[in-house]
């Protein structure tokens, strides 16, 4: 399963989930569904996801049991 930090990172940086879906080109709704873990971003995603953090692409998501 593939966790990830979004939520967190997007209330840092005080992002809405419309924020960062228009800087990464999906639906606020895809974001939500990546934020609950109902949906794992292609690489392309993940990284423009990142991309928005200004941080790199693992402190963002990572496979469980590699915290």
């Amino acid at each position: 399963m593939l966790n990830n930090k979004v939520r967190e990172l997007r209330a840092r940086h005080e992002y809405t989930q419309s924020d960062l879906a228009k800087m990464v080109g999906v639906t606020r709704q895809t974001i939500g569904f990546i934020e609950k873990g109902e949906f794992s971003p292609s690489v392309t995603l993940a990284l423009k996801i990142a991309q928005a953090f200004q941080c790199d692409m693992n402190e963002v998501f990572w496979l469980e049991g590699e915290e």
